[in-house]
């Protein structure tokens, strides 16, 4: 059995917050803003782990308005909903992210996410595709103010 999850987020860029992305700190002098690191794109793939597995979403999960989660590193959230698949018997076959924003160049730091990505999934970077796009000027997220997440991933079933 294969399952296919979607996974999106977004986040406000504000000054003062460090740019963590894909797991990677980006020389930027915005940040994305949250109750946790505020990292949209491990917070896009772990809904869409958890969406495959059929299981809850990251806001259920790992509640903003929990104290326990305030500044946590989005790693250890993508770590844990890959556990949580992993005990139902999935396994990430691959996942594609797509980083909409006018603020950080995602292009230098493809290489470095995609690695990052690959070892919190515990998969090869191969089976982990990022790709940055910019918003040619349009939108609420022109101008460098945020940035949107899409990811999907496709999970299998270890008895498939």
């Amino acid at each position: 059995m294969m399952r296919v999850g979607l996974g999106f987020d977004v986040h406000r860029l504000v000054e003062g917050r460090p740019c963590r992305l894909g797991g990677v700190d980006l020389p930027h002098p915005t940040g994305p803003l949250g109750h946790s690191d505020g990292d949209a794109v491990l917070h896009a793939l772990a809904d869409a782990v958890l969406g495959a597995a059929g299981l809850d979403d990251l806001g259920t999960l790992f509640s903003d308005r929990d104290a326990r989660w305030q500044g946590v590193d989005s790693a250890e959230l993508l770590a844990e909903c890959m556990a949580r698949a992993r005990a139902q018997g999935w396994r990430l076959a691959n996942a594609d992210v797509v980083i909409a924003t006018e603020g950080p160049r995602i292009a230098p730091h493809r290489a470095a996410m995609r690695a990052r990505i690959a070892a919190i999934l515990g998969v090869e970077p191969e089976a982990v595709n990022v790709k940055g796009k910019t918003l040619e000027g349009l939108g609420a997220l022109a101008g460098g103010t945020g940035v949107a997440v899409q990811a999907v991933c496709l999970l299998v079933h270890e008895g498939y």
